[in-house]
């Protein structure tokens, strides 16, 4: 069995509530703690902790006794489903009023088992999983360093990410998402972080919280923990900058392409991504994009709050490729940019913007997909996002979803093509596409269209 993570003492003491062990007294003396934790029945190793969630689809409630058949030790469960097809199932369980906060609160008692590591939060509207890249990149030439796992930052996200920290970690650098308002409050809980950045504040999620004010707040809430020696990174040239400052309990440090001494000349290089001068040396950052320049100004003043050396930021941004879906470049008779992981007004709008600066000597065909999570902000989104394709460089537009629709309205209808259906978007684009064309693949996750990239470069 693997290292054990915490004894069961610990977690009883971190959660409270009710502590109800079914072992025989040989398995009591064998066995004190956990080396897992798991929300999924199915991906349970043996020495795991269940966490039986419950969510508006599934009950995790149903599946404690697969979970212990396939070789969880413990579980915490509710002690509102405590019932006698439970206790069966349980070797050991841990009974709290609220499953979820039982998860994050063991995850808080988990990580402050080691003092010593410093903890890094990042948020903000886009750039997160990005930033964290870089920042990694940059860390790991100089510290042992943990990161959450692709996009894990959610309310359970997170807390299972950070079981991955070991004794020999010295720095965790874990990003936090949201998709309810207090949730970045709840993950700071968990984390607290003792440098925390915001990459920026834009329309993300304002389906959920309402307004441009309701996310600077939920955003602002990683530095709800801080105590006074903590630090706050803040983008220079945010809108929200000012805001995201006052009242801060801790140091605050604004960073951007004017505040770093250090950093000159600038050079876009289009799809060969940007080239700087960093302390008088060159270096080829591989992202494309101001968005992506942002990402990587961002992860420098996480290096410079952790005093990484100027080879470390260097050979850092040098090594960072594009991660899934995040500006790809699939190069082929047509070249690709593949930035479908997900989508918001700002950085649909980046989008369009960097391919309408490159230099191309074939057609420009932007495949635009749905912004979802908008709210009632969503139609004139998606109208404004017309606009901007309205007098774009695109020679060819195609809208996808049913929100997109809207977006038909600042457009000729001789250059776009609407449609909600994937099969019909892939025909109409397998036809349409010849060698030498550039092809934008733009929208939010759920509209997948990474399931055109087949199409796209097989096809021509």
């Amino acid at each position: 069995m693997a290292e054990m993570l915490m004894s069961f003492e610990a977690v009883h003491k971190a959660l409270g509530g009710s502590f109800l062990d079914f072992r025989s007294d040989t398995a009591k003396d064998k066995l004190q703690g956990f080396s897992s934790v798991h929300i999924d029945s199915r991906e349970v190793l043996p020495g795991g902790l269940f966490v039986a969630l419950i969510g508006s689809a599934q009950d995790g409630h149903l599946f404690v006794e697969a979970a212990f058949k396939a070789g969880a030790v413990a579980a915490i469960v509710a002690e509102s489903r405590l019932d006698e097809g439970v206790r069966q199932a349980g070797r050991v369980l841990f009974a709290v009023p609220d499953t979820l906060k039982g998860l994050q609160d063991c995850a808080a008692a988990y990580l402050s088992l080691f003092p010593k590591l410093l903890r890094v939060g990042i948020t903000g509207s886009s750039g997160k999983t990005t930033t964290k890249e870089i920042a990694a990149a940059m860390v790991g030439r100089e510290k042992q360093v943990v990161i959450n796992p692709g996009n894990l930052n959610s309310e359970t996200g997170l807390p299972l990410s950070v079981f991955a920290v070991r004794s020999h970690h010295e720095v965790g650098i874990f990003e936090m998402g949201m998709n309810r308002k207090g949730e970045i409050r709840e993950l700071a809980r968990v984390l607290k972080p003792v440098i925390a950045l915001i990459t920026n504040i834009g329309t993300a999620h304002i389906g959920i919280l309402g307004s441009k004010a309701a996310i600077l707040e939920e955003k602002k809430a990683i530095f709800s923990e801080f105590t006074g020696t903590e630090t706050a990174l803040i983008p220079d040239d945010d809108a929200c900058r000012d805001a995201l400052a006052e009242g801060v309990a801790g140091r605050v440090s604004f960073y951007g392409q004017s505040t770093y001494p250090e950093l000159g000349e600038v050079r876009d290089r289009g799809l060969e991504g940007t080239e700087m001068i960093w302390e008088g040396t060159k270096v080829r950052f591989g992202l494309t994009g101001k968005h992506n320049l942002q990402d990587a100004l961002a992860a420098i003043a996480i290096a410079r709050s952790l005093h990484l050396g100027s080879l470390s930021i260097r050979e850092g941004l040098a090594q960072v490729k594009p991660l899934f879906g995040r500006g790809e470049i699939l190069r082929g008779r047509v070249t690709v940019i593949r930035d479908c992981y997900n989508a918001n007004p700002e950085s649909a709008a980046a989008a369009i913007a960097f391919c309408d600066g490159l230099a191309w000597p074939g057609r420009k065909v932007y495949v635009v997909g749905s912004m979802l999570e908008l709210g009632e902000q969503s139609r004139e989104a998606h109208r404004a996002i017309g606009r901007l394709l309205a007098s774009s460089r695109a020679d060819r537009v195609f809208l996808y979803g049913t929100e997109t629709r809207s977006a038909l309205e600042a457009l000729n209808p001789a250059e776009v093509f609407f449609t909600d259906t994937m099969d019909v978007l892939a025909r109409e684009l397998e036809g349409y596409i010849r060698p030498g064309d550039l092809v934008l693949l733009k929208g939010s996750r759920g509209c997948a269209l990474e399931r055109l990239s087949s199409v796209l470069t097989e096809a021509a």
